[in-house]
Formats: C-alpha cells, sequence, structure tokens
C-alpha cells in the first residue's frame, strides 16, 4: 500500500497537532514553539506561514516559513517537499537555519535557485544545560535590562549583531524592527546586562522561551572588556535566571570556529547534544 503525501500552509485549528510535532524535540524546536505558542498559527500574528508535511492524513513534519526559513522534524522527504514550494514561492527569509541535517538538505535544493549565499555556518554546535555551573560563579552585577536602559543596550545590541552576522540590523528599514525585538526582549524580562557608568560590559538575551526549555542568544562583551571572564560570570547569571525564572533546559547554538566562546560555554556547565546550521543571505 503507497504512502499518501501532501503539503499545505496550516491554519489556526490545525495548532494541536503542530505543539504535538514541536514537543518531540523541545530544545530543537525551542524557537518555533515559542513564536507559535504566543502567536498561533495565524500568519499575521506568527510573521510567516507554517508548511506542514503529512503523512496518510497525519502530520509529521513542518517549516516555518518568515523571517527565518526553519525545517521542524524534517527527514528527507519532507524537506524535499518544502524545498519544492520555496523554490515555487521564491526566497522570502534573510537565512536558513535548524537542525544541521535538515537544513543543509534543504539549502543543497534551494542553492541552485536561491545562491550564492552571503555566508554558510554548516556546523554550530547546539549545547545544553540543566543546572547552575558548580565552577563558575555568577556575576551579580549582570541583571535584568530595564526598560529606561534602551538607550544603553540598543549600541551594544546593533554591535552584536553586525559582528555576528556581517551586516547592520539597521540596514533597510533603519533598525526599526530590531529595535522592536530588542525592545520586545526587555519589557519581557529576558534581556540582561552588566553595566557600568552607563556602558555595556556584557549583554544577552533569552530570545526564544517556552515551559520545557529557553534559548539564549546574543551573547556579547565589551572589546574594551575582553579577555576579563566576563563571559563566563555574565552566561552563568543568565543561566541562574533561566533556570529559575523560565524553563528547565537551557540551549544556545555557537559556531563551530569559535573555539574560545565553547570553551567558555563549557567552563559555565553547557554541553554540545547536537549539531545546527544556518545559511545567510
Amino acid at each position: 500500500m503507497l504512502t499518501q503525501t501532501t503539503t499545505r500552509v496550516l491554519e489556526p485549528s490545525d495548532l494541536d497537532a503542530a505543539l504535538q510535532v514541536l514537543g518531540r524535540e523541545p530544545v530543537a524546536n525551542a524557537f518555533v514553539t515559542s513564536r507559535v505558542q504566543v502567536a498561533g498559527l495565524d500568519p499575521w500574528r506568527l510573521g510567516g506561514e507554517m508548511w506542514g508535511w503529512y503523512t496518510d492524513g497525519q502530520l509529521r513534519s513542518m517549516c516555518y516559513a518568515g523571517a527565518n526559513l526553519v525545517p521542524v522534524c524534517a527527514g528527507p522527504e519532507a524537506v524535499r517537499a518544502f524545498a519544492d514550494r520555496a523554490r515555487r514561492t521564491g526566497r522570502r527569509c534573510s537565512s536558513i537555519v535548524g537542525p544541521a541535517e535538515a537544513a543543509g538538505l534543504l539549502w543543497r535544493l534551494l542553492e541552485p535557485h536561491w545562491g550564492p549565499a552571503r555566508d554558510v555556518r554548516a556546523h554550530q554546535p547546539l549545547m545544553t544545560t540543566e543546572q547552575p555551573s558548580p565552577e563558575i560563579a555568577p556575576d551579580p552585577l549582570v541583571r535584568r535590562v530595564r526598560t529606561d536602559q534602551m538607550d544603553m543596550i540598543m549600541p551594544a545590541c546593533v554591535a552584536m549583531f553586525t559582528e555576528e552576522v556581517g551586516v547592520s540590523p539597521l540596514t533597510g528599514d533603519g533598525g526599526l524592527l530590531y529595535q522592536a525585538r530588542v525592545a520586545e526582549l526587555v519589557a519581557a524580562g529576558r534581556s540582561f546586562a552588566r553595566i557600568e557608568d552607563g556602558k555595556v560590559v556584557f549583554k544577552a538575551e533569552i530570545g526564544a522561551a517556552t515551559h520545557r526549555a529557553c534559548q539564549i542568544q546574543g551573547v556579547w562583551v565589551d572589546p574594551a572588556f575582553r579577555g576579563r571572564g566576563h563571559s563566563e560570570t555574565g552566561m552563568a547569571a543568565v543561566v541562574d535566571y533561566a533556570l529559575r525564572d523560565i524553563a528547565p533546559v537551557v540551549s544556545l547554538y555557537v559556531n563551530d570556529f569559535n573555539t574560545a566562546a565553547r570553551a567558555s560555554y563549557r567552563r559555565v556547565g553547557f554541553r554540545e547534544v547536537g549539531m545546527f546550521m544556518s545559511v545567510l543571505f
């Protein structure tokens, strides 16, 4: 008997089935799950479409198609179906990101049509921790950023983004969307920093949060303060906040060539549990 497969855009009524798929891999799917839990599946609220791949009428895999193209629990057959749809709709995203196997196949299928990419980061270890570090004491001066500190945190966020991604987040719309995202994280109590004399020394955000896992992003130390251990003590503080207030598992992913950062995260208690991949346009 032949297996019947179909692909379609999910609707709000598909929310329960979508959450079941996302729940199969709570750490790897933290970004997409956090968006779906807040916005549901309505494209206007979600900021993009959610494509579903079905076998014999059962939802098995998904792909978030917004500012990022993110495969979710997607094997080779599902990835090929998502690539076909992406080719037909044309590139609307600024990146492809997700578990390395699925994201890698998706990019190989799309590269002849969408390439070349500005940058391909094929090996980004996914790291997690479930307990505070027994070795690194949290920096007591790392605290939640207040809304009245937006003018201090924004330059640090722009510097981090430009350094990490290679382009400024202020291009295009003048940074309105980026500033809105930073403000959203600050208002949610998920932006953290050590600020001395009005200057950000260390900062990081919890960019995605569910009741099962959260994901740290945007880790940055002012170049003038690097080499003094701020990344480790700062991260230890953010991990403490996250485990206490947000989720039982804290995750992040990091470029494999950033050996210093990987070593710092290991000292803070993170271990490598998988591999992500990012394709930047």
